[in-house]
């Protein structure tokens, strides 16, 4: 589902699954929150150091988010993801158990 751009203030295009909608509002933003605020990477989440992948937990749940890369028609990948006049990112945020 994509979120609206004012729900939990989100700024960007956020795709997020049943398991993270399914908690309560007040949850909801709690956790886009500390997805926000996440600035631990490990190698294991992020072997080529691009920061576009993290896992947190949140109130005892695990929390996978994940930076793709698309074109502004957001078909296709982006053809110089560094370049915002390019790119659309989109993040999702998904339970553990749902990847």
């Amino acid at each position: 589902m994509m979120l609206p751009r004012t729900e939990c203030g989100s700024s960007g295009h956020v795709v997020a699954t049943r398991g993270v909608m399914l908690p309560s509002p007040d949850d909801r933003c709690g956790l886009f929150h500390a997805v926000r605020e996440l600035d631990r990477f490990n190698p294991e989440d992020d072997p080529y150091g691009e920061h576009d992948f993290g896992a947190l937990a949140f109130k005892d749940v695990r929390y996978f988010r994940k930076i793709d890369y698309y074109d502004l028609d957001l078909r296709y990948a982006s053809p110089d993801p560094a370049d915002p006049a390019f790119t659309v990112r989109v993040m999702t945020i998904m339970q553990t158990g749902e990847y």
